[in-house]
């Protein structure tokens, strides 16, 4: 029987990348204290997520699921992207990667995403194979498609189907929306309303954009970006993030009521109004301060299960949500 989408809903999305997203900004040493705090901080979330009942997506880098370095460089789609800057391909490093898992934890992490996948309620869902930029050069669907494609044969290798994606640096068109519908894909995340969100290439990219963002986590620059549970006919469906929950910074440390409000005022509102909130950010973000991290994340779960026990407000995982809004009829929906 179809489940019909709840009155109310809350999502959260994790973009799981290790050294895969930031390697052409940040070397392992520059990050290392960060990806390394990983190993602790997912078992971590996952405990919050089974104690609170939540329903998350791990948008995950396919790379990750490789076991040793022959199968990452088998890995590799025959045809590569081709970037405007060619350093933001990760290929040409492919084989300086550790041999495994155990001597390489930036680059390798099968023991991690089989945690998620034991978990209950979460669903695993892809950040591309390598990481692929869709707005950094020609536009070429083809290196996408064979990109997604060898992304979801390691998935399957661990008997699991990629439904959800999440496009790095929320870059993406229409047709790249269409190539993700033809691989079977049903949702996706797509950006803020508002113009400082909107995914662009780095060339596009502005300290200007950069300051109105940090700011919009404290004060209210874009409101709620909550999104409305219509109906979605065309696959895959938009679930947009709402709010990207930044990482607990000493420096900014008196400013974390505000942070905290921000975000709370956010799911309240989708409860009122029978709206969906989305969560997202990445384990690297708990890599450092993870009591500090952990305990404000809680502090939102707190208020979401009240919301649950008192609005009928909903966990749902991408997946779920996609599955809900593509198959409702206008007049089941609140």
């Amino acid at each position: 029987m179809t489940q019909l989408p709840p009155r109310a809903a809350f999502l959260i999305s994790l973009d799981f990348e290790l050294h895969w997203g930031v390697r052409e900004r940040l070397t392992v040493e520059d990050y290392k204290e960060n990806l390394l705090g990983v190993r602790q901080a997912i078992p971590a979330m996952l405990r919050l997520f089974e104690k609170y009942e939540i329903h998350a997506t791990w948008a995950t880098v396919g790379f990750l699921f490789c076991g040793s370095r022959d199968e990452l460089l088998a890995s590799a789609p025959e045809q590569l992207p081709q970037y405007d800057a060619p350093s933001l391909s990760p290929y040409p490093q492919l084989a300086s990667v550790g041999c495994n898992e155990a001597e390489d934890p930036f680059h390798f992490a099968p023991s991690l995403i089989d945690q998620i996948a034991a978990s209950p309620h979460q669903e695993l869902g892809t950040h591309t194979l390598s990481h692929f930029y869709c707005l950094e050069g020609p536009l070429d669907l083809a290196a996408l498609r064979q990109d997604l494609a060898a992304a979801q044969r390691l998935a399957a290798r661990r008997r699991l189907e990629l439904r959800s994606i999440v496009f790095p640096r929320n870059q993406y068109s229409a047709e790249h929306l269409k190539t993700c519908a033809q691989l079977g894909f049903t949702a996706y995340r797509g950006t803020e309303s508002s113009w400082i969100y909107n995914g662009l290439s780095r060339q596009a990219e502005t300290r200007a954009r950069r300051a109105l963002r940090l700011l919009d986590a404290y004060m209210s620059l874009t409101g709620n970006n909550c999104f409305p549970l219509s109906p979605q006919s065309a696959l895959p469906c938009n679930l947009p993030s709402s709010r990207f929950l930044r990482p607990y910074s000493p420096v900014l440390g008196l400013l974390e009521p505000l942070r905290l409000r921000r975000i709370l005022n956010g799911l309240d509102y989708a409860a009122e109004h029978s709206m969906a909130y989305h969560l997202w950010w990445h384990p690297h973000n708990f890599g450092v301060h993870l009591p500090q991290n952990l305990a404000f994340l809680e502090k939102i779960l707190m208020r979401f299960s009240r919301l649950r026990d008192g609005c009928g407000m909903a966990s749902l995982s991408m997946g779920e949500m996609a599955e809900r809004l593509a198959a409702a009829p206008a007049a089941a929906l609140p």
